[in-house]
Order: C-alpha cells, then structure tokens, then sequence
C-alpha cells in the first residue's frame, strides 16, 4: 500500500458520493426512462463501491471519509455548484442532455485519476486497489460510451 492508493481510494469516495448525487436527481427531475435506468444503475454500483472503498481504508488503518466528502473537494471531472443548481433546475429532455454531458465529463474526471494511480511509483500493487482501479476504468468507459450514444439518439 502507498500513500498514492490511500490518497486514491479517499479521493474516489468524494468522487463516487457526488456521482451517487447526480444520479438520484433522475428519477425527481421527469428524466426519460433510459436515463433513469442509467442512473439507477451508476447509483446502487457506485454507492457499493463507496462501501468497499471505506471499508478497504479502515482495514489499513486509514481515514475513511463518509459520503459528505464530495462538497469540500476539487478533483478532476467534479461537479461545481452552478453545475449542480442547473442540474437541479432542469426537467424532462434538458435533465437528460445536462446529465449525460455532466456524468461523461465526471467520469472522464475518474479515468483521469486510475491514470494518475498507475503513473504513482509502487502505487495499485495491492490487489485490491489495481482491481478495482481496473473496474472503474472498464465500467466508467463502457458508460461514458453508452451516454454518448444517448446523447446522439434521445
């Protein structure tokens, strides 16, 4: 383990927790099924990973930050709070189109930080961390993938 992992593992909790956010305003905000369904799915598979990642962090004798985390930290692909008020105001077709290009561009935040882990000397050794880094690079790609289609076929 590295300080790299634990800074990596901290960082995606606040990551996944605001992404976890963003998905819950689907369904209040009169988003078409398709993206709702999306939603529902980033949702429960990043709220799960939240609790691995917690979880993995105190096994290690590490701070584990709670779901809160997202408001106070800056990282690649974050939401800022003029994003979110937007994200809040809008409704039917312009919920969809906004969160399609909000969650593309917050995943692409995540693949920017497993890139930053793997470019960390000694750092995704631990196999925990490298699978999941993996998975999130594999899941986060397929989805952006998949909105960008959404985005090109409402």
């Amino acid at each position: 383990m590295t300080e790299a992992d634990v800074r990596f593992m901290q960082g995606m909790i606040a990551h996944h927790a605001q992404a976890v956010v963003m998905s819950r305003m689907a369904a209040a905000r009169n988003a078409s099924p398709r993206v709702v369904k999306l939603a529902q799915k980033i949702d429960l598979a990043q709220a799960g990973e939240i609790t691995l990642m917690q979880e993995w962090l105190r096994a290690h004798g590490q701070f584990a930050p709670d779901t809160s985390s997202w408001r106070g930290m800056m990282m690649p692909g974050m939401l800022t709070a003029d994003d979110l008020a937007k994200m809040d105001a809008a409704r039917g077709l312009a919920f969809d189109r906004l969160f399609l290009q909000l969650m593309i561009r917050h995943h692409q935040g995540a693949l920017s930080m497993v890139t930053d882990l793997l470019k960390s000397p000694r750092a995704a050794q631990e196999v925990d961390i490298n699978v999941f880094a993996n998975d999130v690079e594999t899941t986060q790609t397929a989805e952006i993938g998949l909105m960008r289609q959404m985005l090109l076929d409402p």
